[in-house]
């Protein structure tokens, strides 16, 4: 595979030069103080991305108002304690999105955030200290142990919540597959792994974040936007 700076000139190549690439980089800037973010933040987080999935995130994101007084504020102590009334009153209210699929992984996931918040001091804690050279673990701990986060919606948690990771969007792999990483989308432990080791060696090579690596990659394929 290319050393990054390489990968980088492609993508300026498409994209107009270092200027241009740093116009695209910083329209997608996200807060990365996720050690500061409340637990409630980071459950809301989770919920969003897991309402989102498959549906139209233009709709959620203009619901989520609801959806906040709705879940009480996405206070994990409180969505965790939700019983079948609560539950009930949640499938009939139109403020939300009424999916009770979803509405129960977000009960899920708010006693997954409350019993690693015991182990962990916090949740955002947890986090915070899982190492960067690791998305992969962090991934996999996220789909065994929470609820429908796995694949591209932990993916895209994390990157919207300042966890500094990649997205393997169409256009990463398009990227990966280029580079001789992978022959095909990663899903296998084998192919993942070796994303993961790519992704730390330009690291390594570039001092660049996690994320702008993964939005550089995407831009070096075309002129479509980053993700």
């Amino acid at each position: 595979m290319r050393s990054f700076d390489k990968i980088e000139a492609m993508a300026g190549k498409h994209h107009g030069g270092p200027k241009g690439l740093v116009s695209k980089l910083g329209a997608w800037e996200v807060d990365t103080n996720l050690a500061g973010k409340k637990d409630a933040q980071l459950l809301s987080g989770m919920a969003k991305a897991v309402f989102s999935s498959g549906f139209s995130w233009q709709v959620i994101e203009k619901k989520w108002p609801g959806f906040e007084l709705a879940f009480d504020k996405f206070d994990p102590i409180k969505v965790a304690a939700y019983g079948e009334d609560k539950i009930d009153a949640l499938l009939k209210d139109v403020r939300i999105v009424r999916n009770g699929a979803k509405i129960m992984a977000a009960i899920e996931n708010a006693r997954f955030v409350v019993a690693t918040a015991k182990a962990h001091g916090s949740f955002a804690k947890f986090l915070a200290n899982w190492p960067l050279t690791d998305q992969i673990g962090l991934l996999e701990h996220l789909k065994k142990n929470a609820s429908r986060m796995g694949g591209a919606t932990g993916q895209y948690f994390l990157r919207f919540e300042g966890w500094d990771g990649f997205i393997l969007s169409g256009d990463v792999v398009k990227a990966l597959i280029r580079e001789g990483v992978v022959t095909k989308e990663p899903t296998s432990k084998k192919d993942l792994a070796a994303t993961q080791a790519a992704f730390n060696t330009w690291r390594g090579q570039t001092k660049r974040p996690m994320r702008e690596i993964s939005r550089i990659l995407a831009l070096s394929v075309g002129p479509s936007g980053p993700v």
